[in-house]
């Protein structure tokens, strides 16, 4: 039997979520397996993989076969360096504690990256909102002062038009004294 580390689909349309597993390579894609050893949410970001390395680790010396996503996911967390340094171990090229030593170097590297890159991320996040912000507010400003400009011009009409309507009414009396003359010849 041919044994496969894959990925397992799960979640709904749209929004997948990966069970990795150890599987038959003749069971279907979201069969049968023999042990799930992690899961794999590209949703996030970064995404979130959860793996047991020491089941993932002891598969791999026992002849499992990653496929390329699943390879890619252990080479990320790190799983096939450490079956590297196994290797070498073995052939008496490293002793324990020098591939431990590289293996914890590696690892505390690794988190840093990816603590780096939630930072960035989240500092991204945190400028878009403030620009954001930003922005509405001199757009608030903007038409607070072109209320206020149309309120003073609307408030500074009715004074225009206050002598405006008084002159049509001294008109008025000049318009009707010819009339009166006329009545009176």
């Amino acid at each position: 039997m041919s044994v496969k580390l894959r990925l397992q689909r799960h979640g709904k349309k749209g929004k997948p979520f990966f069970h990795i597993v150890a599987a038959d390579s003749r069971s279907p894609r979201d069969g049968k397996y023999i042990e799930r050893i992690g899961s794999y949410n590209p949703n996030t970001n970064p995404a979130t993989i959860v793996l047991d390395n020491a089941k993932a680790l002891t598969w791999l010396e026992h002849g499992a076969q990653p496929t390329e996503t699943a390879r890619a996911i252990l080479s990320y967390t790190g799983v096939l360096y450490r079956l590297h340094l196994q290797k070498g171990v073995k052939k008496g090229a490293l002793t324990q504690e020098e591939a431990d030593n590289r293996w914890e170097s590696w690892a505390t590297e690794k988190a840093g990256k990816i603590q780096a890159k939630r930072d960035r991320l989240a500092r991204n996040a945190d400028e878009s909102r403030n620009a954001a912000l930003k922005h509405e507010r001199s757009v608030n400003e903007a038409r607070l002062k072109s209320l206020i400009a149309a309120q003073e011009a609307a408030s500074a009409t009715p004074e225009e038009e206050a002598p405006a309507a008084e002159a049509p009414a001294a008109e008025a009396p000049a318009a009707e004294a010819p009339s009166a003359e006329a009545a009176a010849e």
